[in-house]
């Protein structure tokens, strides 16, 4: 949500407007918080109920400005906002002001000109409302983006010059948890987020949590390689940390299809689409394509990365 949604209107005023005036103001507007001077329709100042009165109210605060220019009573340098500016920015800049400053509106503009003001309740009470329906599209165990995020930015990534897709699939998943239970899982599986979380940094870069051990990563480039290579590099080299290492290759367990095999550690499959070789119309071409790629990928032993770097075939890069 962007901070223009939520303005309101309060009177704007010249600085050459005498405090009189502005006092009327407020006398016949018991409800007014604040008035904002402009030049030229440029806001300049902010003048507040309670500071205006403040300064009014002192011994000869009365005598001393009443008579004379809003200027010498305006706060300069307020919080001047453009309309397209999102409330979680906005709310970071307004928390981040004076202590005497804090709960005064926001003064927001439209091509620099002044456009209306926003409470900080408002912006407190709509800033929470964002939060509340960012959080029910993130995944609860990761807190990354789930899936009507990931879709979006898919879409999006299709209209990009150039762009890496990223799928990560952790093998042998399912036995750890069927041997050791779903609270040690979620913890390997923390233990990838936060890799990735370090990894996947960029400003464009996107991560989200498809669901269980799958997650994505969307870059704005194609130099993926090193990056699955340090993340592979970094979840190899602790994830033994995880089991009782007398169980692997001791335990036997069934897989999917019901037979006995050797209990195996889990490792990391990574799976690259870009569109330096391939086009894709759709997401669901995207979404084949990387299917194709994470197939190939887990028939390999070990952590590894496989990238659609040429036009019908894919390379094993690690």
């Amino acid at each position: 949500m962007k901070i223009g949604e939520v303005i309101e209107s309060v009177p704007c005023i010249d600085e050459f407007v005498k405090n009189k005036e502005v006092d009327l103001l407020f006398t016949n507007d018991p409800s007014l918080r604040s008035v904002v001077v402009v030049r030229g329709d440029k806001p300049i100042g902010h003048i507040t109920r309670t500071h205006f009165y403040q300064k009014i109210g002192t011994r000869y605060g009365y005598n001393l400005f009443m008579g004379r220019q809003n200027q010498l009573i305006m706060k300069e340098n307020p919080l001047i906002i453009d309309r397209h500016t999102p409330i979680t920015e906005v709310s970071t800049e307004a928390m981040q002001r004076r202590p005497e400053d804090l709960y005064d509106d926001v003064i927001v503009t439209r091509n620099g000109l002044y456009y209306g003001v926003v409470s900080i309740r408002e912006l407190l009470l709509k800033l929470v409302e964002t939060q509340v329906a960012i959080a029910s599209f993130l995944n609860p165990l990761s807190s990354l983006p789930g899936n009507k995020l990931i879709d979006e930015k898919l879409e999006e990534a299709l209209q990009l010059p150039l762009y890496s897709l990223i799928y990560f699939d952790l093998d042998h998943f399912k036995s750890y948890n069927d041997t050791y239970g779903f609270n040690k899982g979620d913890k390997i599986l923390l233990y990838l987020t936060d890799i990735l979380k370090r990894n996947i940094v960029g400003t464009e870069e996107f991560l989200g949590h498809i669901g269980g051990d799958d997650f994505v990563a969307i870059l704005p480039h194609y130099e993926a390689n090193s990056i699955c290579q340090r993340i592979i590099d970094e979840f190899d080299a602790f994830i033994l940390s995880f089991y009782e290492l007398e169980d692997l290759g001791q335990l036997q367990i069934h897989n999917r299809a019901g037979t006995l095999e050797p209990f195996t550690c889990t490792s990391l499959s990574i799976a690259v689409i870009t569109n330096q070789y391939q086009k894709f119309e759709s997401v669901d071409q995207l979404s084949d394509a990387v299917t194709r790629v994470k197939k190939q990928c887990k028939k390999i032993s070990g952590s590894s990365y496989l990238v659609n770097d040429h036009e019908k075939e894919t390379y094993l890069v690690h």
